[in-house]
C-alpha cells in the first residue's frame, strides 16, 4: 500500500497518535525521493534545513523509527554504520539490497522468490508481513581489484 498523508494520519489515529505537521513534511520528503535513493536521519534533517523546514534531529530520528515500524519505511543496514530509510513501496517496486562493505556502492535488485519466501513463512506463522527485505553485503569488483596485490 502506498501512504499519502490522508492514509498516514488514519494509521496513527487508530494508534492513539496524530499526523503532526513534522511527520507529513517527512513523509512528503520519502514521497519525492528520486528511486534508487536512501536518507540517514541525518541527509534528511540536511534536507529539511535546505528546505526551510527546520525540524530538529531528535523529532527526525524519532519519526522515521516510528515509521518504520509501521512499516511506512524500510530501515537499511548499509555497511556506513548508521542506518538509511527509504519508503517501503509496495510490489511491484519492492526490492533488496546488494552493498559493497568496503566502498559502499549499492545496487538494488528484485526478486519475487525472496517476498514469496517472506510472505509464506509469516502467512504460516500468523504474521503480517510489513517489509521483506535482503541485504547482501559483498565486495564489489572494483574493490577486490584494488585489493589484489601488485
Amino acid at each position: 500500500m502506498a501512504y499519502t498523508a490522508n492514509s498516514l494520519k488514519a494509521e496513527l489515529n487508530e494508534r492513539g497518535w496524530r499526523l503532526t505537521p513534522q511527520r507529513e513534511v517527512i513523509l512528503n520528503v520519502f514521497q519525492n525521493l528520486a528511486e534508487g535513493h536512501h536518507l540517514s536521519a541525518e541527509d534528511l534533517y540536511n534536507e529539511l534545513q535546505s528546505q526551510g523546514d527546520p525540524i530538529s534531529l531528535s523529532t527526525i530520528y524519532r519519526t522515521v523509527k516510528l515509521m518504520a515500524r509501521m512499516g511506512i519505511l524500510r530501515e537499511l543496514e548499509f555497511a556506513e554504520g548508521h542506518k538509511h530509510y527509504e519508503l517501503n513501496q509496495p510490489y511491484p517496486h519492492h526490492h533488496h539490497h546488494l552493498i559493497c562493505v568496503k566502498c559502499n556502492k549499492t545496487i538494488e535488485f528484485k526478486s519475487d522468490s525472496i517476498l514469496k519466501l517472506g510472505s509464506k513463512t509469516s502467512e504460516k506463522e500468523g504474521f503480517h508481513l510489513l517489509d521483506c527485505q535482503l541485504l547482501i553485503h559483498a565486495i564489489c569488483p572494483q574493490c577486490q581489484r584494488s585489493l589484489l596485490p601488485g
